[in-house]
């Protein structure tokens, strides 16, 4: 069930306008009850349309056209129906409104003539060539109901009183001139669409074809349920009834059977299990989609959250299959990939591909894939960065891992190795002396091991302190800067834990290759950013030719806390790494 929207409560009080007109014009018009319930039973689908296609699909132009045409239809019934049981005896408010209402028939008429088929099936124009001819068709269904409206009273022979808003004398020839160049110019127009019609449904092929193809005999019913039931006014009065039948039933069969057998607007119908009621399936919107899938989203591993972006698109756009790809190169599909994609969009820092579906892919199918690009790309880079994350994990436990294997984990085997000889040998001093030095030293790798996992200093002192500390070690002479504010105050262990690994690879890197004769550490907090910078005045290098890999993991690592990392270097000119965080007061 939909939320309700002001679109959709639109949607269904014009639905109701249109089918309470229908049925309160019928009764009071009265009548056989067979022509009464079948008159009613013809009228009813084109409001039941409109509200299906406004309701679902309230961007779409011909939901809202549908009603507009349903509304003039229902309003124009309910005139004619006050206009027959009005009493006899002076005009009245009553039935100066039904005169007004009854009018509504004519640019029902011309709506259902012109516009309807002219705008199917996705609410457009086939192109810009009828553009003026839609003008011109508005201009002549206003011009017609116009005339309708000031008409003189014999045309209102249903009413006792006639029609209180007629015009006589020598303004009724104009204003009958008017009703007629309007409907002869409407009709016309109708006329050009069943050309367009028909020469688009001979160009079409597949559901297109078929589509068009009902619109077009649906039109051709209307027009010519329209040219027999006014030759039976003259020959025979009594038939016309019959004859203009198919104005009401012809255009609102066509569509339906557009919409569920060819799948107009994504409506599909099938028997749920064994209870064997019908199903309307209508394809879930972007917001409908996001909504279906945030819960999941939340919850998912880069690897699945891919898989369910891909499926969450083929389902939607019920395609045989979808892709979703990363920059490099990792896919996920859902379903059975086969052939070319017949669509692919960007998405973020990948895209997304779409196989084919029956009936082929319809450009709301192309405007929704494009919407939920958007998204879905920002997903497909929150997967990347996640994904990077974990395998920066992966590098740095695997570096303790080989860190402990070749350092001090040797470095105890030949401890124990030397208290067992020394016990076997009885352990002179001078022996005793070498293995509590030897232990010494492994206590003190051990130590800096701990350091370059979670500095000790870092979680007592905090920032500022461990910075310095860092520093005072280093094998070139260094000047550390902190701002007062970064000195007295702590922020959270995953911040400073960030910001003090960066300036630790940028140091190692500084050591390892820059050759430099003086290191520069500043800690800053502006504007709300708590910021690092490391500055040499070594050889530099070429930023664009030179893989920083220690770094990238860094940088993902402050991209996560919101931040950034950018390095600037030149030969001969040295190296600045800047990173920083946003903190909160």
């Amino acid at each position: 069930m939909l939320p309700p929207t002001p679109t959709r409560v639109l949607a269904a009080s014009m639905a109701a306008v249109a089918i309470l007109g229908i049925v309160a014009g019928t009764v009071l018009e009265g009548g056989p009850p067979l022509a009464q319930l079948t008159f009613v039973a013809l009228a009813l689908p084109l409001p039941a349309l409109g509200w299906l296609v406004a309701h679902r699909r309230p961007d779409n132009l011909y939901g809202w056209l549908l009603l507009a045409t349903a509304d003039c239809m229902g309003l124009g019934a309910l005139g004619v129906g006050l206009l027959i049981s009005a009493d006899t005896g002076q005009p009245t408010p009553q039935l100066v409104l039904a005169a007004v209402l009854s009018s509504l028939f004519a640019p029902f008429y011309g709506l259902s003539w012109v516009f309807v088929p002219l705008f199917f099936p996705d609410g457009r124009l086939p192109s810009r060539r009828w553009r003026v001819a839609a003008w011109i068709a508005g201009a002549a269904i206003a011009t017609h109901w116009l005339g309708v409206l000031l008409f003189p009273e014999d045309v209102y022979v249903i009413s006792p009183l006639g029609n209180p808003l007629s015009v006589t004398g020598p303004g009724a020839l104009v204003v009958a001139g008017l009703a007629g160049l309007g409907q002869l110019t409407v009709f016309g127009t109708a006329l050009a669409v069943l050309v367009s019609l028909a020469t688009r449904t001979r160009r079409a092929s597949g559901p297109g074809r078929r589509r068009l193809g009902w619109m077009t005999a649906g039109l051709a019913a209307t027009l010519g349920g329209f040219l027999l039931g006014t030759f039976s006014i003259v020959t025979e009065p009594a038939a016309t009834g019959v004859l203009v039948m198919p104005l009401l039933g012809a255009l609102p069969a066509a569509i339906g059977v557009a919409v569920f057998r060819h799948n107009l607007l994504d409506i599909r119908v099938g028997v749920r299990g064994s209870r064997f009621f019908l199903v309307f399936d209508l394809r879930p919107t972007v917001d409908e989609l996001l909504s279906e899938l945030a819960p999941g989203l939340e919850e998912a591993e880069p690897g699945e959250l891919l898989g369910r972006l891909a499926e969450a698109v083929r389902t939607g756009l019920d395609v045989r299959w979808a892709a979703v790809t990363l920059a490099d190169g990792t896919r996920v599909v859902a379903g059975e990939e086969e052939g070319e994609p017949e669509l692919t969009v960007p998405a973020g820092q990948g895209h997304i591909a779409c196989g084919p579906r029956d009936g082929g892919l319809t450009r709301d199918d192309r405007r929704l894939l494009r919407a939920l690009a958007v998204p879905v790309g920002l997903a497909i880079q929150s997967a990347g960065l996640a994904a990077r994350l974990v395998n920066a994990q992966e590098a740095e436990r695997r570096r303790i891992e080989r860190n402990i294997h070749d350092g001090v984990q040797q470095e105890i085997v030949a401890l124990i190795a030397g208290l067992e000889l020394a016990r076997a040998t009885g352990g002179d001093a001078e022996t005793m002396t070498l293995l509590r030095d030897q232990a010494r030293q492994t206590l003190d790798d051990l130590r800096e091991l701990a350091a370059g996992i979670h500095p000790s200093v870092l979680s007592q002192g905090g920032l500022a302190e461990a910075l310095e500390e860092r520093c005072s070690r280093l094998p070139v002479p260094s000047t550390v800067r902190v701002d007062p504010e970064p000195r007295v105050r702590r922020f959270p262990d995953e911040i400073e834990g960030a910001l003090y690994f960066t300036v630790s690879e940028a140091l190692a890197n500084t050591l390892k290759h820059a050759r430099a004769s003086a290191v520069d550490v500043r800690l800053t907090l502006s504007g709300g950013r708590l910021g690092v910078t490391v500055a040499d005045d070594g050889e530099g290098f070429d930023p664009g030719t030179v893989t920083r890999r220690g770094l990238v993991a860094l940088a993902d690592r402050l991209a996560a806390l919101g931040g950034g990392l950018d390095v600037a270097s030149a030969k001969g000119e040295g190296t600045r790494v800047r990173a920083w965080v946003p903190v909160h007061d």
